[in-house]
């Protein structure tokens, strides 16, 4: 047993097919969810069935409020962008970054690691096959883990926090292929930043786009349902 790892688990493909990586790699794994305003909040009904599924020892939902800010389409009343092909989306940071959004969450998930005696975080960014946010680059992961081993007593003690991202480098196609090894059960993720509300995914945003195609590649079914 590698010892307790703090996994940031959205509800989505990515931080599903992590959960399954850090649970392979021998880590008791605590959970960490926001409900922070975001459009898609459905997202966190799945977040807790992934949970229960890979029976992490501690699921734990943080309530913050990023609407106060604004300045995102998931977090204010601007339009989600839709295609008709991922190829479409186009380059520049688009408006469905939520600003600093991965840095909020990695100072909760270090204070969640610290208070829990975890040394490892992971968190399932993606460099590839992602729609241009800042904060999924290698060089901020880098940063930040810099910046953990100083601001923490962890750290200052000698035992600095190890930030994963196990899908940095990986396609989406690669991602999917990883997590069906694994045993990951996709039908139990929603990737929709603008779903319907009946329930199904648009079919037509960034997020939505980049997981079909993946599973196209990937030669898989997606099991999520998509609006007609």
């Amino acid at each position: 047993m590698q010892g307790k790892a703090v996994v940031l688990l959205s509800g989505g493909l990515d931080s599903a097919t992590t959960l399954a990586i850090a649970r392979a790699e021998g880590f008791e794994t605590l959970a960490l969810s926001f409900r922070y305003g975001q459009r898609h909040v459905s997202e966190l009904e799945f977040a807790a069935r992934i949970a229960r599924a890979m029976h992490v020892a501690r699921h734990v939902t943080v309530e913050i409020d990023l609407r106060a800010f604004g300045g995102s389409a998931l977090t204010s009343d601007i339009p989600v962008p839709k295609h008709a092909r991922a190829e479409e989306i186009g380059g520049g940071i688009p408006v469905t970054y939520v600003p600093a959004r991965n840095t909020i969450f990695l100072s909760f998930a270090l204070a969640f690691a610290e208070v829990a005696g975890a040394n490892d975080i992971f968190i399932g960014v993606n460099a590839l096959d992602y729609s241009g946010y800042p904060d999924c680059r290698p060089e901020y992961l880098a940063a930040f883990e810099r910046m953990a081993a100083l601001a923490t007593r962890a750290g200052v003690e000698g035992k600095p926090v190890r930030l994963h991202a196990p899908l940095l480098e990986l396609s989406k196609a690669d991602i999917i292929r990883r997590g069906l090894a694994l045993g990951v059960d996709y039908a139990l993720t929603r990737s929709c930043y603008d779903p319907l509300a009946s329930g199904e995914s648009c079919g037509r945003c960034d997020a939505c786009l980049l997981r079909l195609r993946g599973f196209a590649q990937a030669g898989a079914r997606d099991p999520a349902p998509y609006a007609s």
